[in-house]
Order: C-alpha cells, then structure tokens, then sequence
C-alpha cells in the first residue's frame, strides 16, 4: 500500500481544478438546468461556437455523410481547453448525439410502435452506443499506428466503392481529431509565451511535448498514456456519449513502472496525473479483479489510483472487481474512502456470478473474466463485443397492468385468481419481450444508416478489419442485452392479492379492481392501500411475494434467452435494471395492486420496493437481490443507501460483510451510497449550499446539486423509507 504524507506537493493544483469543476458545475445548473444524468466531465461551450449541418430534409444529419462531416466540422471548430494546473489538455462539450433527431425517419418501425406503446418498452433503436473500446489497442498503436491499420485493409477491398468510403470516413475522423489535438498544442505554446509562474510554465512545457508525441507516435511514458486516453475518450464523448473505460490499473501499470525505473516521475507525481485523468471526466473505469488465469491484478498503481481519487473525491465510477484472490489490503482501502468521504466511490463487482453466468452463454473461463465492469450497469470484452447495454429496458409494471385489462376482459368477476392472472402476465411479457427484442434486430440493421460508429470502430476487433459497421457484422460478439424493471412492483402486487384476497378473504377482487380504477382515492380507498402497502413485501425472506419475484425472474430470463440466434451470433441476455427511468416509467402505470399509486415511481431495477422491511434491510436486501439473479453474465445490480452511524466504530467490517454476502449468494453488482441521512435531508432542501455532495443515482454517480428535485427525491426514499 502507498501511503503519502499531507504534504502533497500537488494538492494545490488539484484543489484548483476541484474548485474549477464546482464552478462548472455551478454554470451547467444555471445555464442548462438540473440534469437527471451522469456527471460527465463536460463543460458549457462559449454561445454559438458551433452549430449542426443537417443532410436531411428533416434539418438533421444522418449516417456516414451527415456524421462525419459533423463530427470533423466540430472537431475544426471546437473550442481549446487548457488549464495550467492540469497534467493534461482538452474536455468537451457538445453531444453530438442530441444535436440530431435520434433515428432517422427513412427508416420506420411503425410495425413495432403499438406493443412498444402498450408495455412502456424502451427499445433502444437509434441509442447512443453502450460497448466497450479496446484501450489496449489505441496505446500500442497510437494515431499513425490505427491509420496504418486503415491503409492496410482498405487495400484488400479497394475494388469496393462502399468499403473505400469507409475507410476514407475513418481516416477522416483521425485526421479530424489530430487536428484537434494541434489546436491544444498551439494554444499552449501561446500560454507558455505569458506564463510567469515559473512551476505552471514548466508543467505547460511538458504538456505540449506530450501532446507532440502523441500526435502521431504511440505513448510511451505514463503522461502520454492518460493523455492519449483523454483524447480518445472526448472525441468518442463528443461523437455518443461513450463513457465505457477499461482495466485501469492494468492499462497503466507498464507505463508507471517504466517511467519509475527510469526515475522520470515518483509516487507523488503519478498521483498527480491520475488524479487529473480521473476528474478530467468520470468515465468507468474497473481496477482490480483477476486476470484470465484467475490471478489477481492489484499492483502498486492499483494503489495509487485509489489515492488519486481521494486526492480530488469528486464524481467517480471506479468499479472493484471482487473475487477470492482480490488482494485484501486494496480492497480495505477501497471501503476505507467509501466510508470516509461518503461520495459513493467506489462501487464493486461479484466476480463469481458473473463469470461463472458468462460462461453459460457458452464462454470459456479466460474470456468471461475478462468481460470487466466499463458502464452504468454493465459488462463487456473491450473491443469485441456490441451489447446494447443499459438501452433496452421493458416495464414489467405495464406488463402487469395489460395483463390486469386483458384478465377483466376475458373473465367474470368469479373467475378471477393469482394464478389466471400471472398466465396473462406472462403472456403480455412474452409479447413485449420478442419486442424488444425485434426492435434490437431492426436497430442491428439499419443503425449503418443512422449513426455508425465511427470513433468507436477504431479501438474494436473487426470493423476496421471487415470494412463494416460494428452494428453491421463488423463485432466479434453480438451479446444483447434486454433488462427487466419494476419487478418488486410485480412480485409484490402478486403477492399482496394472493395473501389478501385468497389467503386471507380480507379483501375481494372487486373491491380490489374498483379502487385501482379510483387510484385509492376516498376514506375506502386509503383503507385499502394501506392494506395492500401493509402486505408481505419481495425482500423480507421467504414470503409470498419473494417467492413471485423468483418465479418471474425465471420466467423472463427465459423469454430473453429463446429470443437468441445462434445461427446469426446473437444471444440475447437478461438482466434487471431500470437506470434513471423509475420516474418515466411511473408515469406510464396506473395505480397497482400493491398500493402504489398511479403515476408514482416503479421499482429501482432489482431492488424491492423502498420500505419494504422495518430493520435488517441491508442483509435482507443483499440476500433477497442475490436470489433473482438472471444468471447469465449480466447485472441486477443492488442499490445500496446505507447510514452507518448505528454501526459505530465497525463500519468497514459491516460493510465488506454485506459485500461478500451478497456475492457469495450469487450477487453481481453493488452500487452503494453511504450517507449521513440529516446533511442529505438538509441537501435536498438546500442543495446548493453542498455543492461537491455526490450520489449515485443508480449506476452513475452524479452532484446531489445538479438533480431535479424528484430524482433528489428517489434517493431520499431509497434511505429514509428503510
């Protein structure tokens, strides 16, 4: 472990960009409004910098042409960023993807519109892209080495029309984002000219020496390699919002020992660079974990990361990998800054479930190990991989209420159970699943012509070398993603009428139906809620209601599964996770049988509902999520907000416990908020007067400031309803 004095040489610095990025954040707020999404690393661009060109007659642009001449447009035209006390140049601040229509209308799925209507289904056709790049490849190849790569392919297919515009679109980005680059280096040499502190002038001298390097040549010294992973990741941010990272500390670690052999840094200033990677833009990064063999990959860098991160403790998403070999003193210090600075950093992975879930699907051991935690709440083999993740999501809570109508339509009043019921749950999830589904396979085929990969082609294994689209054939892997929300909502609408109407008769489905239509409105009707709220509840343990979770979460991982296609190397893989949609989706559902009014948030992705136990709800929870698990690779993660102040003076040991409990059960992922529950009730109130409070809102970690007072609100009950 590396331990450093408080006499950090470059505390000043950094204290100086942290306080660069609260005015920033400050400015967004002001200029943009609240912001229900990740931090990002993005800044407000100066009035009227740059606008869109549309290719359409719709005024947006669409497919190579409309895509690369914008992206190289904004390239030319985007503003320089460069701050004297940063290691490294360059932020953005443009989403392309938002500039633009989201799919382009030549193309139309009105075949799909009606059931992506009536279950409340996010499809995900024409969403930005959700896989992982290969860093690995961009370091050792740098810019000439990937345009070497494009020349040598394009020479094998120059008698394709369509493959030489490929290939020409993608030097393009290329010669687009180096130009970028040289318009850093020209400003800095223009600051360099003025600055008359002699530290920052010698920091800026360096900057600009790396960026020449980089320009062309492949890094070979740690500054360059952070540097080089800034300019790639910004351009990719810039094009669609990718945020996926890598294995960090693996990443690094060649460049750091090399640079220390050689003496040409020590601890202090590798700290320092990786705490200016690490704000520069909270993108997902994993650290940790084992490498294809099983052995653990913590290093000293492993270390220094985390250090780093506790030097700036701003908006993070370090995920760590746990497994059985996982060194345990990185581990400690990784709960250590959890518990102390309380920024929801960082948030940890089960390597177990999911490697041995992966492997399912038909992987072996080596390969499922290295699909690492690079997203919100997801997995992937950087660069060989198109996933989807986190874009196609269906309402199981709509499904519910479909299934509810369809019930009353085809049955008397008599005739009504649990059990006619679930059958017609089932059949509506079927139905709305094969959409999703069909709307992944309609995406697959037309995404070419609405928003081709063109920054991420570049750092994956196949587009370049096939002269395609990633979307188009052009990935190793087509593993779907397909994730299920609001299934504590179900379980435990199936559970309170089986325990309330058939168990109990304290209830009829009459009287059940009548107040559902009413939405519990009158002194009746809050009898009957509160009955229903009342009910046994998915994550007390063995009850009615965990037992509907178990069997609907079988049920859809099994409908995901048959929607694979082997044949065409597609498998489709289910998972539980509604992202930030529990509000969106809400408002699509009427009030449901366990009291839920309409209108009010579902479920948050694999959780139970808030409230649902008086005491014990960490293990409960941890235990409760770990049993619906789908099982084959992908998430259902556990949100986790958690006050320690009960806990005294073994507030680690607490914590790693639930960890290991929840991982040993067979959990997957833990996205954990520990909080001090009167400065988050005094935040919502006042949020701006805690300006650097973070949270993580689900997957992604946000400032507590920046979210609309509902999302603030969502956390909130998360904690306080425990």
């Amino acid at each position: 472990m590396i331990t450093l004095t408080e006499n950090f040489r470059y505390q000043e610095r950094l204290n100086k960009l942290k306080e660069r990025k609260l005015e920033q954040i400050k400015e967004k707020l002001e200029k943009e409004g609240h912001l229900n999404e990740d931090d990002y690393g993005r800044v407000v661009p100066p009035a009227g910098a740059w606008k869109p060109i549309p290719n359409h007659a719709d005024g947006h642009f669409y497919g190579m042409d409309g895509w690369l001449e914008n992206f190289t447009s904004l390239m030319e035209n985007h503003p320089v960023y460069v701050d004297p006390n940063d290691a490294f140049a360059g932020r953005w601040m443009y989403f392309m993807s938002r500039m633009t229509n989201k799919w382009n209308p030549d193309y139309k799925y009105t075949h799909l519109q009606d059931d992506i209507d009536r279950y409340n289904i996010i499809c995900g056709i024409g969403d930005d892209a959700h896989f992982a790049p290969d860093y690995e490849m961009g370091l050792k190849l740098g810019w000439k080495g990937l345009l070497d790569k494009i020349a040598f392919y394009a020479a094998e297919y120059a008698y394709d029309p369509e493959k030489i515009k490929f290939y020409d679109s993608h030097r393009k980005v290329i010669y687009s984002i180096q130009n970028w680059i040289k318009h850093h280096i020209e400003h800095i040499e223009a600051m360099i000219a003025v600055e008359t502190d002699h530290d920052l002038r010698q920091n800026l001298m360096e900057m600009i020496e790396t960026n020449r390097h980089i320009l062309n040549d492949p890094p070979s010294t740690l500054r360059e390699a952070c540097q080089w992973i800034i300019w790639y990741h910004l351009a990719s941010r810039t094009y669609n919002r990718d945020g996926a990272g890598g294995q960090i500390d693996t990443l690094l670690k060649p460049f750091y020992e090399k640079d220390l052999s050689e003496g040409t840094i020590d601890r202090e200033k590798t700290i320092y660079y990786l705490a200016c990677l690490l704000i520069n833009d909270p993108i997902y990064w994993q650290l940790g974990g084992p490498d294809e063999n099983g052995e653990d990959q913590t290093s000293e860098i492993s270390f220094l990361i985390l250090e780093a991160a506790d030097k700036i403790n701003t908006s993070l998403n370090i995920t760590v990998r746990v497994h059985p070999k996982l060194n345990n003193e990185l581990f400690n210090k990784s709960l250590t800054y959890l518990i102390k600075n309380k920024n929801a950093w960082p948030r940890f992975s089960g390597d177990k479930a999911l490697v041995e879930g992966f492997m399912k699907n038909g992987f072996d051991e080596k390969i499922a190990r290295r699909r690492i935690a690079v997203g919100c709440n997801w997995m992937s083999l950087p660069g060989l991989e198109y996933t989807m993740n986190d874009l196609v999501k269906v309402n199981m809570a709509k499904v519910l209420e479909v299934a509810i109508e369809n019930m009353r339509t085809d049955f008397g009043e008599n005739e009504y159970s649990t059990s006619i019921l679930y059958k017609y749950f089932v059949k509506h999830l079927h139905k709305a699943v094969h959409t999703a589904a069909d709307g992944i396979r309609f995406h697959l085929q037309y995404q070419k012509y609405n928003e081709p990969e063109l920054v991420l082609n570049l750092l994956s294994h196949g587009p370049i070398e096939k002269g395609v689209d990633i979307s188009d054939n052009g990935a190793t892997y087509y593993n779907l993603a397909i994730d299920g929300a609001g299934l504590a909502v179900v379980a435990d609408s199936l559970g309170a009428i089986e325990q309330r109407i058939e168990k109990e008769s304290k209830l009829s489905w009459a009287q059940l139906l009548y107040h559902l239509d009413r939405n519990f409105e009158g002194s009746e009707g809050l009898r009957i809620q509160k009955l229903l709220l009342n009910s046994v509840k998915f994550g007390q343990g063995d009850t009615i209601a965990d037992k509907w979770a178990k069997i609907i979460s079988k049920e859809f991982t099994t409908l995901v599964r048959a929607e694979s296609e082997p044949e065409k190397n597609r498998l489709f893989i289910p998972g539980f996770f509604s992202w930030a949609n529990t509000l969106e989706f809400g408002n699509a559902v009427g009030a449901t049988p366990n009291g839920r009014r309409k209108g009010e948030p579902i479920s948050h992705g694999a959780n139970p509902c808030p409230g649902f136990s008086a005491d014990a709800t960490s293990l409960l929870q941890a235990k409760a999520i770990a049993a619906i698990q789908p099982g084959y690779g992908n998430t259902a993660p556990m949100q986790w907000e958690v006050d320690l102040s009960f806990v005294k003076d073994k507030q680690l040991n607490f914590v790693k416990s639930i960890i290991l409990t929840h991982f040993e059960l067979g959990g997957t992922l833990i996205n954990v908020n520990i909080v001090n529950k009167e400065k988050i009730l005094a935040a919502h109130q006042n949020p701006m007067e805690y300006p650097d409070l973070v949270v993580r809102v689900t997957g992604f970690t946000a400032y507590f400031s920046m979210l609309t007072p509902e999302f603030r609100q969502l956390v909130l009950d998360r904690l306080c309803k425990q």
